[in-house]
């Protein structure tokens, strides 16, 4: 706020000279008018206009974010090894299970696939029991190039929101040392995802698990069935993998 300039000497002390009488008294010197305050008013003026022509010739909107040399000019998804869940978990499966969604377009090049690892037989199960349960996992990728907004804000905003929750049943962990800011987002229905920002790119892989029965039609056992809620023991392979996509999109 831009309050009035100090009136000097408005309120000075008088003289101590000797007083003979009401007569001979000095009169008292007049008051300093006051400075004209209409002069603070326009240097306001004047200060917001440079600031105005400044915005205006510099948008704040208009600033891109730097793309650290990533670049989408094709699928993938078809590249992805998964080297590091692949010897965690089982390998990738030739065949993704659905067509990857691909988008290009001057504000954003986006794309979105879905690959799965081999079903494993039930580690958990007796060895004088033959197995019926299996374990799977599917693991979704999806890669958007922001080039004209800046998605920082968003990121931040949606880091503990999932496809299927927004509660606290979701577990937000932050990694280190992965992009500008990376988080590991864990559910205990077996899901996982870990979601990377690096100026405009913003990566996502995320890990499903589920369980099939071989049971010839007959029901499986209640109770009997493995539990596939922590995938915690996945997290460093699911970060080593991030690394590898995100090397092989130009980083």
């Amino acid at each position: 706020m831009i309050s009035e300039p100090e009136m000097v000497d408005e309120f000075g002390a008088v003289g101590t000279g000797e007083v003979v009488g009401d007569f001979d008294r000095k009169p008292a010197r007049e008051p300093r008018p006051p400075r004209p305050w209409w002069w603070a008013l326009g240097g306001a003026v004047l200060a917001s206009a440079v600031w105005a022509g400044a915005f205006c010739l510099y948008p704040a909107d208009d600033r891109k974010p730097e793309m650290h040399g990533y670049r989408l000019n094709e699928d993938p998804c078809p590249t992805v090894r998964l080297k590091a869940l692949g010897a965690a978990i089982s390998p990738r499966e030739p065949t993704s299970g659905a067509e990857p969604e691909l988008l290009n377009d001057p504000a954003l090049d986006r794309v979105r696939c879905f690959l799965s690892l081999g079903a494993m037989p039930w580690k958990g199960a007796e060895k004088s029991v033959k197995s019926r349960w299996y374990t799977g996992h599917s693991v979704g990728i999806t890669v958007a190039l922001h080039k004209r907004t800046d998605p920082a804000a968003e990121f931040e905003a949606m880091r503990g929101v999932t496809d299927t929750d927004t509660g606290d049943d979701v577990k937000v962990e932050k990694v280190p040392n992965l992009g500008d800011s990376a988080y590991l987002l864990t559910q205990d229905s077996g899901n996982a995802e870990l979601r990377v920002l690096e100026g405009g790119a913003v990566f996502a892989l995320s890990l499903d698990a589920y369980t099939t029965y071989d049971g010839d039609g007959s029901e499986p056992p209640s109770g009997d069935g493995p539990d596939i809620s922590d995938l915690s023991p996945y997290k460093s392979a699911m970060i080593s993998d991030m690394r590898d996509l995100m090397k092989s999109l130009g980083h």
